[in-house]
This record gives C-alpha cells, sequence and structure tokens, in this order.
C-alpha cells in the first residue's frame, strides 16, 4: 500500500458529550426474500443479526451508553415516517434514498426491505425519477434487473436518451447515481454520459444550494465514492431545503457525532500502540503516518461495534507499509532474503538472524497475526493461522519480485507488473485477515467468489496509486509504475485514459459480484467492506494540481477530529 500523505493535520482528540441513551429500537430479525443475497443496508448494530458478533472497544459490544436520547427520539421518529406512506410510492421511495444517502439505512433493513419489495409497481412508470430510482434499489438489493430493457422507454429513435429528460433535475441525478451500478451494459454507458452533460449545462441557472449539490454529485458519484464523506453535503442540502424533514436529520446529525466520538476513542487506542511499539523511531526512513493508516478501517468497515476489529487491521495495514518501506528505502538484497526467509520460517527464533533494525517488526508483525489467529479461533472456532502465514509470504515473495527487478534493471511486461502489482497492494492480505476476523472460512465454494471480490478493488488501488506515481511519498526509492510500463510500450498512448477505462473496468466487475448473484457464503459485512475499500481509492490517491490530497484532508477532519 502506497502511501497518501495527510498534509497540516495533528492528532487530537476531544470526545462529543451525549446525554445518557436508551435501548435502540429493534427491527426484528433479517429478512430471507429471495434474489436479495446483499444488502447494502447490512446491520452493524439491529437486532437479530446473523453475522459474527463482534466487539465494542471498551465494553463487549455493550455501546448503548454512546446513544443518546435524540438518538433514540430520532429513531422512533423515522421509523414512524415508514406509515405515512403507500410502500409503493415515490415519497416513501424518496425516504429510502435520504436514509441510504445520509448512511442511516441500517436501522430499518426490514422497513426498507418492503419498500423495495414494492417498487416493482414503480419501475414500470413513464416517469424518470420514478423508473431510475426503483431500478436502483432493486439491484442494491441483489434483484435481477435489466438496465438495458428498464431504461429502453426513454431512448429516441437512435437509441439514445431523449432530449425531453433533459432538464428533469431530480430524474437526471437519479439517472446519473443508478448508471454508476453498471455491470457492463450500454443503456448506462449512455445515461452516464447523457445525465452528467445535461446536469453540467444546468449549473450556471440552478438555485445555489442545489447547484452546489450537483456539481458535488458530478464530482463524487454515488457508489463509487465514500458514502460517509457524501452523507455530510447530502445532510447540508437537506437543510437548505424549504421542506425539511427533521427527524431525518436529527438522526444523521447524532449518527455523525457518535460515530466521529468512537473513531476518536480508537484512534487513542491506535495511537499509544504505535508509540509504544517504537518502529518510528528504530526505522526513521520509513512512514510515520497512523492517522492515515487508520483511515482505512475506518472506511472499510463500518460500524460501532466493529471497533476491536478496526483496531485489529490498522496494525496489519501499519506493517504492510512499514515492510514495504524496508524493502523500498532501507534493506539490501541480501537483508532482504533473509528477512524473506524469516516470514516463512515463522518463529521468533528467526528474528535472530536479522540486521538490528528489522527485529522489532518482525515480531510485532508476528505477534499481531497470531493475535488475530487468535481471536479468529476463539470466537469462530477458525484455525486461520496457517492460512495469514501464507498470506505474508505471498506479499514478501511480490515485494521480492519487485526488488529483483530493480536491481537487476529488468523492466517486466505491463501486465506481469499489474498481476505483482495487486499482491503488493496489501489488499489481499488486508482482506485475508478480515475475512477470517470476521467469521469466515475458505472454502471450494467461495474461492472464486472471494478471489474477485478481493481482487477487483486491489486493481483499482494499484491502477490509482500508479497514476499519481505515488507523488505523496516524497521517498528517494526508486519503483517503476504500470504508467510508465504502458508508455514504454505504448509511447503515444494517452495513459491516464487508459488506466482510468481499467479501473471502470474493475468497478463492472465488483459491481456484478456484488449485485449479480442470487446467493454469497460472503456476508455482506465482508462484501460491503471490499466496495468501500474501492471507495477510498479515489480518495487516497485523488491528488490536485498542487500535489494535495484535498478531499482526503477533508474526510480525516470531517470524521476524526
Amino acid at each position: 500500500m502506497a502511501a497518501a500523505q495527510i498534509t497540516s493535520l495533528s492528532f487530537s482528540a476531544q470526545p462529543i458529550m451525549f446525554h445518557s441513551s436508551l435501548p435502540v429500537a429493534g427491527n426484528g430479525g433479517p429478512r430471507g426474500r429471495p434474489n436479495a443475497f446483499f444488502c447494502p443496508w447490512a446491520p452493524v448494530i439491529c437486532h437479530g443479526r446473523r453475522e459474527a458478533t463482534p466487539h465494542a472497544l471498551s465494553d463487549d459490544c455493550d455501546f448503548q451508553d454512546l446513544l443518546s436520547v435524540q438518538h433514540q427520539e430520532a429513531l422512533t421518529s423515522v421509523q414512524a415516517l415508514f406509515l405515512q406512506h403507500p410502500k409503493s410510492s415515490r415519497g416513501m421511495m424518496t425516504i429510502v434514498d435520504h436514509l441510504k444517502h445520509l448512511c442511516i439505512d441500517q436501522y430499518f433493513q426490514d422497513e426498507i426491505g418492503n419498500v423495495v419489495d414494492s417498487c416493482m409497481d414503480l419501475i414500470r412508470s413513464d416517469n424518470l425519477l420514478d423508473v431510475t430510482l426503483s431500478m436502483r434499489l432493486m439491484r442494491e438489493a441483489g434483484y435481477h434487473v435489466s438496465a438495458d430493457g428498464v431504461l429502453q422507454k426513454f431512448a429516441n429513435g437512435n437509441d439514445d436518451f431523449s432530449l425531453a429528460h433533459s432538464q428533469d433535475i431530480r430524474g437526471l441525478l437519479s439517472l446519473h447515481d443508478v448508471s454508476q451500478l453498471n455491470m457492463g451494459e450500454a443503456s448506462l454507458y449512455k445515461a452516464k454520459e447523457y445525465s452528467r452533460k445535461h446536469l453540467r449545462s444546468t449549473l450556471n441557472y440552478l438555485e445555489p444550494n442545489l447547484a452546489r449539490y450537483v456539481k458535488q454529485s458530478l464530482d463524487h458519484p454515488y457508489h463509487v465514492s465514500l458514502m460517509q464523506f457524501k452523507a455530510r453535503h447530502h445532510l447540508s442540502y437537506l437543510q437548505s431545503l424549504p421542506t425539511r424533514n427533521a427527524a431525518i436529520e436529527k438522526l444523521a446529525v447524532a449518527e455523525f457525532q457518535i460515530n466521529k466520538l468512537q473513531h476518536q476513542r480508537e484512534m487513542q487506542e491506535v495511537n499509544r500502540w504505535w508509540m509504544d511499539l517504537g518502529l518510528a523511531k528504530e526505522i526513521p526512513a520509513a512512514r510515520d503516518q497512523v492517522v492515515k493508516w487508520y483511515m482505512w478501517p475506518m472506511t472499510i468497515l463500518e460500524g460501532y461495534s466493529f471497533s476491536k476489529y478496526r483496531i485489529a487491521i490498522t496494525k496489519i495495514i501499519s506493517m504492510v507499509y512499514i515492510v514495504d518501506d524496508i524493502f523500498d528505502l532501507v534493506a539490501t538484497q541480501e537483508e532482504l532474503s533473509l528477512f524473506n526467509e524469516a516470514i516463512i520460517m515463522w518463529n521468533l527464533e528467526a528474528a535472530d538472524s536479522l540486521p538490528s533494525y528489522m527485529i522489532s517488526c518482525y515480531k510485532a508483525l508476528y505477534n499481531i497475526t497470531n493475535d488475530i489467529a487468535d481471536m479468529s479461533m476463539k470466537e469462530h472456532g477458525l484455525n486461520s493461522i496457517n492460512h495469514l502465514k501464507k498470506a505474508w509470504a505471498t506479499l514478501f515473495d511480490g515485494f521480492m519480485i519487485e526488488a529483483k527487478w530493480l536491481s537487476g534493471n529488468h523492466v517486466p511486461a505491463r501486465e506481469d507488473y499489474l498481476r505483482n502489482g495487486i499482491i503488493t497492494s496489501g489488499a489481499p492480505l488486508l482482506f485475508m485477515h478480515l475475512l477470517f476476523m470476521l467469521g469466515h472460512d475458505i472454502t471450494e465454494e467461495n474461492n472464486d467468489h472471494m478471489s474477485r471480490i478481493i481482487s477487483c478493488p486491489a486493481k483499482i488501488m494499484r491502477l490509482w496509486d500508479d497514476m499519481g506515481s505515488a507523488k505523496d511519498e516524497a521517498q528517494e526509492g526508486l519503483d517503476c509504475s504500470y504508467k510508465e510500463l504502458y508508455l514504454k510500450e505504448s509511447p503515444h498512448g494517452d495513459a491516464e485514459e487508459h488506466m482510468l477505462e481499467m479501473i471502470a473496468g474493475e468497478w463492472e466487475g465488483l459491481n456484478r459480484e456484488c449485485f449479480s448473484r442470487t446467493r454469497s457464503s460472503l456476508s455482506p459485512t465482508f462484501i460491503r467492506a471490499s466496495l468501500n475499500f474501492a471507495r477510498m481509492v479515489s480518495v487516497m490517491y485523488g491528488y490536485d494540481h498542487e500535489h494535495r490530497l484535498p478531499v482526503l484532508e477533508d474526510y480525516t477532519r470531517m470524521l476524526l477530529f
């Protein structure tokens, strides 16, 4: 995992005070509808969950002390909204849409499920908003919906979208949203192009608040962007409307505050661990960016109850970055061979053969991984250590291949580089640890599906990283990139356009894995983690012309400081 520099941010955790709390209102157990294997609203704190039981930071899953009276009252008020409209009405779908955009839909999975079950009534409508919103909600719920068939009614004689809809702002926004869930359908390519073109043309004459919202939706599209980041912008837009929904707004604000408090507590623990570890002093050439490292699991694994897992994943990510820097900046080829052999041996005695600066790193890596293996055994009865050892050995092999390419002045074919780059991104290793923490095992039945749902975000990460040529690292180490290799092979080609097309293709593959299967042995939490990882990539590597990461800086301040 290459770094992403967060500039001018210092760690500070000022807790937000809440009133004493009441329990969350129960919504019943998870629904069992056919054709709905993946629910993006999969519960993180609702009753009746069927996934592995996670843990809160300080009180073993009893996070009720974090839920304020205002939060509980807002939950009850929002639940009441589901009784005020027919399930198949536009008003009901709009409420569901707001809950999803504000990242508070997880509390209402049964109610939302009933609404989605009724969406077929509106998908036959001739109204662009009704059809596209219905289609999006159904696709997110795992229903098979043919985009080409559904959207045909809005086409002209040339199979392009009719100009009759070019001024329908809400319809265009919804069309743009659903176009991001493309699985390779021609109509959704056209939908994206059509909606972007006409939404951009409206920016100069729209009311200012709506214009800002439209621009933000174009710059950070639904589904492929971080929903936690977009939620604040969506809330600001709702607060600017003449007709407002106080219950939804109140719940969104309380949710944001509780999440922020939880993140601050976790960051304090991670920061103490990192300072006590002392690797920043032992290996001064390596990166010391613990806040940024925490941003990955904070984003990937949502929900107060997964606190323990987020902290553990932060430690794994930290080790990946440090090992990457040892390979790139510090070690000789001989020392790297010793390091690689020690990982294969996997025992503390193997550290005796290492240079002094590697010993603490090796022991930390060894202990963290074994702690996670012990966790998966204790909580789920899974013996994961051999899989985790193999994942580390595979990562080290990938780093060794890169080191040999560099030391031998070998220029790999870009396909070989990318295949190895997926491994050295660190994503497969991260997801292997998360898989067992969530109580999954590797079986013949889920292996192919799991491989694809991991490789897609890993390839997205490698390509985004290489497009920026790791501008943030400010290091002396040498490295090649897919962009450089493409230009060597195609000197007159447009490398970035080619790579963006590849990224779009990986998103389509990820969408197919998440939305087109009728069943999956992987939990909604693991699948959502894969989506969130892919969404986080453009934030981590979204450089501006000054080589800064403005979205990452804004996101960090918003959700952590």
